[in-house]
This record gives C-alpha cells, structure tokens and sequence, in this order.
C-alpha cells in the first residue's frame, strides 16, 4: 500500500529564537507522524541543542533530500544545512548570522517545495531585526517567500478556532497602511479572498469587510475611507457575484464571524486581525500564506526571544500549524492563487 501522508519541509526559523525547541517538541508527539511526513530543514548542532535544553531524546536522522526520510515517531529527519556554529550567537539575542541562517533554511525548504519534493511548507519564526542585519531585502516570510516564488502579493490568512480573518495591508506603518485603502485595491482583496476561500473548501464563502475607522466612519463622522472607498469596493464586488458584507465596524465584525455569520473577515491593517486571533487564542493561532505556488503555515507568535533557550516554549502552535498543512494540502492543487 502506498504511503499517502503529505511531505511536510519545516524550516526551523531564526537559531536564537524559539523554532528549533517548538520544533523538536512537536516532532516530539507520535501523532505527527500519523498523518505527515515531516523533514526539519536547519542545522544539527542547533537542533542537538534545542532537543537538550527541552529534555527530548529523539534520534536524528541526517537527510540530503526528503525521500531518504524514515518519517516514525522517534527519529527526526533533518536535512543539515551546517551553515552556523553554537559559539556565533547567544540565545534571545538578535544577530546577523542567525537571521542569514533563517533566510537559508527558508530558501532551502522553499526550493524543494517549488520542485514538488515535499507538498507544503511550515515555517518556524523568525527575528525580522536579525534578517535585516544580514543585509536580506526582504524581512518577512510573506515577503521573503513571494521574492522567491516571483509572485507580488501573497495572501496572508490567520486562523483559529474557526475565525480566518486576511489581511488587505500586512508590514507596514499604520499611516502607509491607510493609505493603501483605495477602492480598487479592496475590491480586488475581496475577490481574491473569495476564491481563496473556495481553494480551501468552502463552497459558498460570505466574507466580511472590517471597517477602518471607529464605528466604520459613522456616517463620516470619523473619517470618509468607508464611504469613499470601502462601501463603493463592496458594492462592486456584491454586482461581480461575490457574497460579501461591509464595511462592518472592527469591534464586532470578528465577533460575528466567529459565531458563524462570515467564513472570514477581511481586515485592513495587521494590527486590527492579529489583536481579534491572538486575544481569542495566542497559542494556537496560525499563519497560512495563499498565492504561492505551495501551500504555506505557520505558527504565529514570534521568536520570544525572552525564554529562548529556556525549555519553556509551547509547541501548541507548530503542531496547529502541522495539522493544519495537512488538512488543506488535498485542497492545494499546485498552480498559483490569482
């Protein structure tokens, strides 16, 4: 009988930080190994470390390509990049050789999904401080990923006991984020998250359009994006067929889409999602990056650089990220989101 499990490359995030600990620790859990096949993209002597600090004792099975893996709970198969030393950096502190690392374990771990040798991505965290010091354009694992995929805009999706919010504005100071909402480009988010949505399972997706200002502008009380480009953009979505409400005020609108009333919300800068996901559930909430030419999760919480090293670290949050890149890689077929 043919092993079905999905091949699952884990990039194990930023040496520093706390990726190569929650790593190993849900690699840890014999269930994983039930539904994936997981490969650690990183190197040994960090992964050794991190499995030491967090008392595990699983064996570690050098790699060079996916397939060689032996992918059973107890064994944890690592293709070894040996591109940084314990004596080069102290945990919980940002350096540019850690973030240099980071970088090439996301380059590696996105080469072999781009050439179909595994059939998603995991991402571990890592310190966007640390990859600038290593002179990398592009600090963020969207915007890192989308340079290396030569696609412009990824979709980013939070999810988390059922809430999905995207974002329309991601790395950005809030003053350029509102300037980005114009009506062209949030009817074209409403598009693209509605076929997203459809991509992921849903046959019938009702999205949700936060609002920017309090209580949506009020009317234009408190400011006039709504009703200069908001309402408009929802409106010519609603006559392109797309089910879609909005602009709803951003102090319910994730209330309601978590008793079910939306499939997700969209929300217009990073802030305003990430306070709605991580307040409902810091630990379990995860990234999930639409748009590329494979399937991207992620846990999303940071490095923590304040107990890195420490054994202290929850692996809730990879392990969502793992059961969640197993349960949409059927759905993922491998052309690109437009």
């Amino acid at each position: 009988m043919s092993d079905t499990r999905p091949f699952i490359a884990i990039s194990t995030g930023d040496p520093a930080g706390v990726g190569p600990e929650i790593s190993v620790k849900a690699l840890a859990k014999p269930k994983i190994y039930e539904i994936s096949r997981p490969v650690l993209v990183g190197d040994r002597a960090v992964v050794e470390k991190a499995a030491g600090f967090c008392g595990s004792n699983l064996g570690i099975n050098t790699v060079s390509s996916p397939q060689e893996g032996r992918y059973r709970a107890g064994t944890l198969d690592l293709i070894d990049l040996r591109n940084i030393r314990l004596d080069e950096y102290t945990e919980g502190e940002a350096a540019a050789v850690c973030g240099k690392a980071a970088y090439e374990y996301i380059e590696r771990a996105a080469h072999l999904a781009l050439d179909r040798d595994v059939d998603v991505l995991v991402t571990a965290p890592i310190s966007k401080e640390a990859v600038k010091r290593a002179g990398v354009r592009y600090f963020g694992h969207t915007e890192i990923l989308g340079n290396l995929c030569g696609v412009d805009d990824p979709l980013t999706m939070f999810e988390t006991h059922g809430l999905r919010v995207f974002f329309l504005t991601r790395h950005m100071s809030l003053v350029d984020a509102i300037r980005s909402v114009t009506e062209e480009r949030v009817y074209e988010y409403i598009l693209r998250c509605s076929k997203a949505l459809k991509k992921l399972g849903e046959t019938d997706p009702i999205l949700a359009v936060a609002g920017l200002n309090p209580h949506s502008g009020d009317g234009g009380l408190f400011g006039d994006e709504e009703i200069r480009c908001i309402s408009p953009a929802v409106q010519r979505a609603k006559s392109s067929g797309v089910k879609v409400e909005g602009p709803l005020a951003a102090d319910s609108v994730f209330a309601l889409a978590l008793r079910g009333k939306f499939s997700a919300v969209l929300s217009l800068y990073h802030d305003q999602g990430h306070i709605a996901t991580k307040t409902l559930d810091f630990e379990s909430t995860i990234s999930v990056t639409l748009g590329l030419p494979f399937l991207r999760t992620s846990p999303d919480h940071g490095t923590a650089f304040d107990i890195a090293g420490t054994g202290n670290a929850h692996e809730r949050s990879m392990e969502s990220a793992l059961s969640a890149a197993v349960r949409y890689s059927p759905l993922y077929r491998p052309s690109p989101f437009q």
